[in-house]
C-alpha cells in the first residue's frame, strides 16, 4: 500500500504564487512517475505536470512557463511550484505516483482557487 498526502493548496490572488508538496510513503520499490493533475467543476480531471524517474518532465501546454514540477527523490516527494495564477487554475489538484509495475495511487486532492 501507498499513501499520498497533499498539502499547499489555498486560496489566492491573480497573479500570485502557491507551492504544493505531495509526500509519498509505504512499499514504493521503484517510482516511475510522480505528478499532478486538476479537475475543474464540471470538466474532465486533466494532466497539468509529471516528472519521470529519468528526469524527464511533462506540462500541460496553458501552465508552460508558469509552473514547475520538481522531486526530492530521498523522501519519495514532488512539488509545483505555481507562479502568476489565473481564475482559470483553479481546480483541486491531484497528486499522481506510477510505481513498480505501472501501479497508480492518487492523493486526497488539494483544493486551489484563484480569486480576487
Amino acid at each position: 500500500q501507498v499513501q499520498l498526502v497533499e498539502s499547499g493548496g489555498g486560496l489566492v490572488q491573480p497573479g500570485g504564487s502557491l507551492r504544493l508538496s505531495c509526500a509519498a510513503s509505504g512499499n514504493i520499490f521503484r517510482v516511475v512517475s510522480m505528478g499532478w493533475h486538476r479537475q475543474a467543476p464540471g470538466k474532465e480531471r486533466e494532466l497539468v505536470a509529471s516528472i519521470f524517474g529519468g528526469g524527464h518532465t511533462d506540462y500541460r501546454n496553458s501552465v508552460g512557463g508558469r509552473f514547475t514540477v520538481s522531486r526530492d527523490n530521498t523522501k519519495n516527494t514532488v512539488y509545483l511550484q505555481m507562479n502568476r495564477l489565473k481564475p482559470e487554475d483553479t481546480a483541486i489538484y491531484y497528486c499522481r505516483i506510477v510505481v513498480d509495475a505501472s501501479v497508480v495511487y492518487w492523493g486526497q486532492g488539494t483544493q486551489v482557487t484563484v480569486s480576487s
